[in-house]
């Protein structure tokens, strides 16, 4: 299958591992006097060319604040953040539109309705970001086939409007969308919560195929069980502070913080038996008192 991204060789044989995002000792506060809370705290993650790492927490955990600071949607109080070597923390609007502009970072919307105008085919979506680069119309059309054929989307799609699409179709025009620039790192925000199972599946695999082109990806989830398969390593946030990070396998199989203990005992598909019920109780019993 043409895919447009160029194809890289793994890590360990050849690829450059500098971290291609960079976050250390991210703080992030809202509010003012008595009523400022803290959303993130000290948290520290790299993420390399053609990993994928997830970022795993339920609703209130920091996941979405994390995600848009890197984005630079939301101001750190203290901390830094390095895209593709840059040090964009304190950039400010037209840094971050130059910034993206150039397509080196992208994101995914959990609804891709909020990120794909309604009134635009989805031909026009995906060859936006390319005439905005530059890029002469007939070479945009190129990639813009390209990238709808990698994301396993019939060209009988160009002139359809989004709303015209199932969920599925518009999820993956929204990756396709977040591709076309190939970009160094995308960042997609629960991407497959709001599919059925066949559609999860498709995308799932598709992420999957991400990595021997080198994409960097970073992937939110209240659900372990979704990315499980697809992540190499996993983040697990609990009130704004990384509390475990790894290998997925050894996150999964051997969970040590109790948070993360209890994500795993959540998921059918991960774990499942006639202790679960009472482990589950335990832990969130451990961690209302700690």
């Amino acid at each position: 299958m043409t895919t447009g991204l160029p194809r890289q060789e793994p890590a360990g044989r050849g690829r450059s591992t500098d971290p291609v995002l960079e976050v250390r000792d991210l703080d992030v506060r809202y509010g003012r006097g008595r009523r400022r809370r803290r959303a993130l705290h000290g948290v520290s993650l790299e993420v390399a060319p053609g990993e994928t790492v997830g970022i795993i927490g339920e609703t209130g955990s920091g996941k979405s604040t994390l995600a848009r600071t890197v984005l630079g949607l939301v101001r750190a109080s203290a901390g830094s953040v390095v895209v593709a070597g840059e040090e964009v923390g304190a950039y400010g609007p037209r840094q971050w539109r130059a910034l993206r502009r150039r397509g080196v970072i992208q994101y995914v919307f959990q609804d891709p309705l909020r990120s794909l105008d309604p009134d635009l085919t989805v031909g026009t979506s995906l060859a936006e970001p390319l005439l905005v680069q530059g890029v002469t119309r007939d070479e945009a059309t190129r990639r813009v086939r390209v990238f709808l054929d990698r994301v396993r989307l019939s060209a009988d799609l160009l002139d359809r409007l989004p709303g015209e699409l199932s969920g599925g179709q518009r999820q993956r025009v929204a990756v396709a969308r977040a591709l076309v620039t190939e970009p160094r790192v995308v960042i997609l925000d629960e991407p497959v919560s709001a599919l059925d199972s066949a559609n999860r599946v498709q995308v799932l695999e598709i992420l999957k195929e991400l990595r021997a082109a080198g994409v960097a990806l970073v992937l939110i989830s209240h659900d372990l069980g979704s990315v499980a398969g697809v992540a190499d390593r996993i983040a697990v946030l609990y009130r704004g502070e990384l509390v475990e990070t790894g290998a997925a396998r050894d996150v999964i199989g051997r969970p040590r913080h109790p948070y993360t203990r209890l994500l795993v005992s959540s998921a059918p598909t991960l774990r499942s038996g006639p202790a679960d019920r009472a482990e589950r109780e335990a832990l969130r019993a451990a961690l209302s008192h700690p």
